[in-house]
């Protein structure tokens, strides 16, 4: 039974089991904004995450339940880990989720923090709500192309889209748990509602423009920045940035300069092969803001993201971007006012090199950029997740029926 009264109307009890909360990446700054957002609002809200620090500590409206994982966890990246002996603290979560009364729990991925969290949701029959954030499917295939490039390609694009398939098999499965799913683009909101038969939602993303704007820039020498902000690994394809420059370069357009923002262990790699670099290493505050107020062109080939914060971030600096194909980032860019959306190597040469030529274009795509991150605020995002929750309760109270995908 629901272990709380809550009326649809009212501002829902939420427990929330992130799969990213600590770490350094886009889906756990906007799970972090999102607890954020409840505390500064006084909504109740019950975080447990993983983390090396446990124990209960209470901030105001929100409580932070952090678990530690055990010695056997392993890395899905140089941060992400899973725990298979997570579940030795479901007894303890369960005596906060008895306490704490939640109406609705939110789930984020198929991982060891939200099994943990559905499993009791199950259990104590409280309505769920997932959101999608990470296309792990996509970063695994990614990760096994990259890892084994060394074996024949035929044999390591078959196990690639194998693990892919069965991978999005298993998130599939897993999704069909919740009343209601948010997804960060349009793509993955028809996709999952056609393959879960559950109300499907878009949940965007915001970005702070007072924190990043172009007023923050600091260089006027010339020199056209072409910019990178992210992990340096693999999934990221941070190695045709290499292709672009050198292209670039051999074309006569050498006043550039690659400005690479982040950490990882393809960095070596990028140091030894880009001709003109700046890396900043990892860098967070007033010193991003002003790398990305520094970058004149935005360069984003990473094929397995969601989303894709970093976009947005570039747009609100004032700065377009050329980005992928795949996954979420094209969805951000309007198509020659914003930036561009390239399907192969050539199309992120051909369009860097126009921006290049062009400085009186350039100028008006950095001032659409700004105008088009102007509206996207992170608390319009928020309360559309509130709307969420909130349709999650009503649809297990079967007060309501599913609609058909917005």
């Amino acid at each position: 039974m629901l272990l709380s009264g809550t009326f649809v109307n009212e501002i829902p009890r939420v427990a929330f089991f992130p799969d990213s909360y600590l770490e350094v990446n886009g889906a756990a700054m906007t799970c972090r904004r999102l607890v954020e957002y409840a505390r500064r609002n006084g909504y109740p809200y019950l975080c447990v995450h993983a983390g090396p620090d446990p124990g209960l500590t209470v901030d105001g409206s929100v409580s932070h339940l952090q678990l530690k994982r055990s010695p056997i966890s392993f890395k899905l990246d140089e941060e992400l880990a899973y725990d298979p002996l997570f579940q030795r603290h479901t007894n303890m979560v369960l005596r906060q989720l008895v306490e704490f009364k939640p109406d609705v729990v939110h789930i984020t991925g198929l991982n060891d923090v939200s099994i943990v969290g559905s499993y009791l949701a199950w259990k104590l029959d409280i309505p769920i709500l997932g959101s999608w954030h990470t296309n792990i499917h996509e970063f695994a295939a990614s990760r096994i192309v990259r890892s084994l490039r060394f074996l024949p390609s035929g044999f390591v694009n078959s196990l690639a889209g194998f693990a892919e398939r069965k991978i999005m098999q298993g998130s599939i499965l897993y999704y069909k748990m919740p009343k209601v799913i948010l997804s960060p683009n349009q793509e993955l909101v028809d996709e999952l509602g056609r393959r879960t038969k559950r109300v499907s939602r878009l949940m965007g993303r915001g970005v702070d423009t007072d924190v990043f704007s172009p007023a923050k820039r600091t260089v006027n020498d010339g020199i056209i920045r072409l910019g990178f902000v992210g992990r340096l690994r693999a999934e990221k394809n941070v190695r045709l940035l290499i292709d672009i420059e050198k292209a670039l370069i051999e074309s006569g357009r050498t006043n550039i300069k690659m400005l690479i923002v982040g950490e990882g262990n393809e960095r070596e790699y990028l140091e030894q092969n880009l001709k003109n670099p700046e890396f900043t290493g990892f860098i967070s505050g007033d010193d991003l803001a002003e790398a990305y107020a520094n970058i004149d062109i935005f360069l984003f080939p990473s094929e397995t993201d969601a989303f894709g914060n970093v976009t947005q971030e570039a747009h609100a600096s004032g700065v377009p971007a050329i980005v992928s194909d795949k996954g979420g980032p094209k969805f951000i860019v309007r198509e020659g006012e914003t930036g561009f959306v390239a399907k192969t190597l050539e199309d992120y040469i051909t369009y860097a090199s126009m921006l290049y030529d062009n400085p009186d274009k350039l100028a008006e795509m950095k001032r659409l950029s700004r105008e088009s991150a102007m509206s996207n605020s992170w608390d319009s995002i928020f309360e559309g997740v509130y709307d969420g929750y909130r349709e999650a309760i009503s649809l297990h109270k079967g007060s309501a029926k599913p609609e058909a995908n917005a």
